[in-house]
């Protein structure tokens, strides 16, 4: 025994076992019949495996032998897309101020009363200041986004008008609205430009969209939304949110299929996000609006299969591309670090600028002022360090997760203002996992396309394939 003893550990010498000291694939039950996922929390490396062949994938010459000849490769991928990337878009909010009053906002109560409106003249001298910062600090050729975003932009009409008019040609713009204040002739001029177009709207029938979303005297603006939408019929670039709560998750595949009846190419079920305390009052429970959010995502595939026309809902979409193609994805809540003050930045209606739109009523994330500092300097103060800082590696029980790089435990603000700290997890856990389960069991299944942007996959590169 002594003998054979020696001599297993004289084989053993310089083998590479999978004991932490090298790639790790990590199995996850999917809920799936027959596959199972192998996971490299890592890089983000999955491949879905039959559960009866998982010994032959982990068996030398298999899988995991495959994989990782490619590992330090998709490593440095993930290293690249997580910590190499410069802003190329801001969130720009013309105004303090808004017409309506709900309830989840993360603007305070008293700026959207009486808040700042940016004069034309600040406003394009601030698009003047972010062109010759894009110019200089992104390829040649690539055209930086502005988003207009809220409170309410439209309310400082002229000013948003007259920066969409002069610098036209430098940015992607887009608008996000409640859409009860644009006129036939705003609408035309925003088409006829290919401006994005946002828009919000959190159920199908107004007394149950009309909880959270209302006017300062407690009025409905459901009807002005939806005419506005029939308006927007047949434009390609617009989109609806709706804001996921405890008043409207049981709505959810009843707005979805509301949504593709008045032809909504794309919406969001946006889970309330709780940086503030009117959000966080009006939070469903995590499992609660699990059951409910994956009902939806069902309801939109009948609907595809029904009339061969999609509705993707862009926030699962995003988690989709996670993992089909991480660095593909559209949206950059949902890896670490987030894409606060790292993709992208706010800039308030006074030029102050924060790492998101999220963090405008938390002055300690005010890192200055784009009309008195210089960007590159802002983004590397404190108060951004803090966003562009935080790592899943350093949450608990996040960095145990084998999903960490699908999900990358959002958000920074509201795990700041609702858990107590940056280190902390955001909210909604079991929504994110449960979207990972069900997306890996629809690329099983062979149903991912139904719920993806026509030729998402265009400018996409296969690394490895089995």
């Amino acid at each position: 025994m002594k003998t054979e003893t020696k001599k297993n550990r004289a084989a053993s010498r310089g083998r590479h076992f999978n004991t932490g000291n090298g790639p790790m694939l990590q199995a996850l039950d999917i809920g799936h019949n027959n596959y199972a996922a192998l996971v490299d929390p890592d890089t983000a490396f999955w491949s879905l495996v039959r559960k009866d062949k998982i010994a032959d994938a982990l068996a030398p010459g298999g899988l995991l032998a495959a994989y990782r000849r490619k590992a330090a490769v998709f490593a440095r991928e993930m290293e690249q897309f997580r910590f190499g990337l410069t802003p190329s878009a801001v969130y720009f909010n013309p105004t303090d101020r808004c017409n309506l009053n709900c309830r989840y906002c993360y603007i305070p109560e008293t700026m959207r009363r009486a808040g700042t409106h940016m004069s034309t003249e600040n406003l394009l001298a601030a698009l003047g200041i972010l062109k010759k910062y894009f110019r200089k600090n992104l390829p040649a050729g690539m055209k930086p986004q502005i988003v207009f975003h809220g409170a309410e932009p439209t309310l400082n009409r002229e000013a948003l008008f007259a920066g969409l008019e002069q610098f036209g040609g430098d940015f992607r713009f887009g608008l996000q609205t409640n859409g009860t204040l644009l006129t036939d002739g705003d609408i035309e001029f925003l088409t006829s430009r290919g401006i994005a177009i946002g828009l919000s709207l959190d159920a199908d029938v107004e007394s149950v969209a009309s909880r959270a979303r209302k006017t300062w005297s407690g009025r409905s603006v459901f009807g002005k939304v939806l005419a506005t939408m029939e308006k927007l019929r047949g434009y390609p670039n617009y989109s609806v949110i709706c804001t996921v709560t405890r008043q409207n998750q049981r709505q959810l595949s009843r707005t979805v299929e509301f949504f593709h009846k008045h032809e909504v190419p794309t919406c969001m079920l946006n889970p309330v996000r709780c940086t503030r305390p009117g959000a966080r009052r009006i939070k469903p429970a995590d499992h609660e609006m699990s059951r409910y959010y994956l009902a939806a995502l069902d309801r939109t595939h009948e609907l595809y299969e029904r009339t061969g026309r999609k509705i993707v809902v862009a926030n699962f979409a995003n988690i989709l591309l996670a993992i089909l193609a991480p660095q593909a994805r559209r949206l950059m809540c949902d890896i670490s670090p987030c894409g606060g003050g790292r993709c992208f930045f706010a800039v308030s209606a006074k030029g102050d600028m924060f790492p998101c739109s999220e963090f405008i009523g938390l002055p300690a994330f005010n890192g200055g002022n784009l009309f008195r500092d210089d960007i590159n300097a802002v983004l590397q103060t404190p108060a951004f360090r803090k966003v562009t800082g935080r790592k899943v590696e350093d949450i608990e029980p996040c960095r145990r997760c084998a999903v960490r790089h699908f999900c990358g435990s959002p958000c920074p603000a509201e795990a700041h203002e609702m858990n107590g700290g940056m280190e902390q997890p955001g909210a909604f856990c079991e929504l994110y996992e449960e979207q990972v389960r069900y997306a890996l069991r629809l690329i099983a299944d062979d149903k991912h396309e139904a719920y993806l942007w026509d030729n998402w996959d265009k400018d996409t590169v296969t690394t490895l394939e089995l």
